[in-house]
């Protein structure tokens, strides 16, 4: 289930706006154990979000949220920068092509959403 917060985004960037932590203020009062977040202050000049239009956003929602982990992902297989330009200078070097297949291959493994 995707987090309020990634789900007011995409609301927001569909009404041509942006994020703004001084605008919204998103609070959970965890009762009985069990986390229930609800927007608590709604300062931005567009119609604040009812739970219906809030769900519409949750396969968009998961979507990123999936992509943010995938490029955590992708990230860390890389390499260090250092690596990669290590790999770049020796196929520039001996007509390689080992650096391209390298991020083929990180983003063959990890597709995206």
């Amino acid at each position: 289930m995707a987090e309020l917060k990634t789900k007011i985004k995409l609301y927001l960037e569909d009404n041509s706006k942006t994020w703004d932590e001084e605008k919204v203020i998103i609070q959970d009062d965890m009762i009985k154990g069990v986390s229930s977040p609800y927007i608590k202050t709604w300062t931005y000049d567009i119609a604040k979000p009812d739970d219906s239009k809030i769900a519409e956003y949750e396969t968009a929602g998961n979507a990123v949220e999936t992509n943010i982990d995938i490029d955590a992902t992708r990230r860390s297989q890389y390499g260090t920068w250092q690596d990669q330009m290590e790999m770049i200078y020796k196929d520039q070097k001996n007509g390689t092509s080992t650096f391209k297949d390298h991020c083929d291959k990180v983003r063959s493994d990890n597709p995206k959403v």
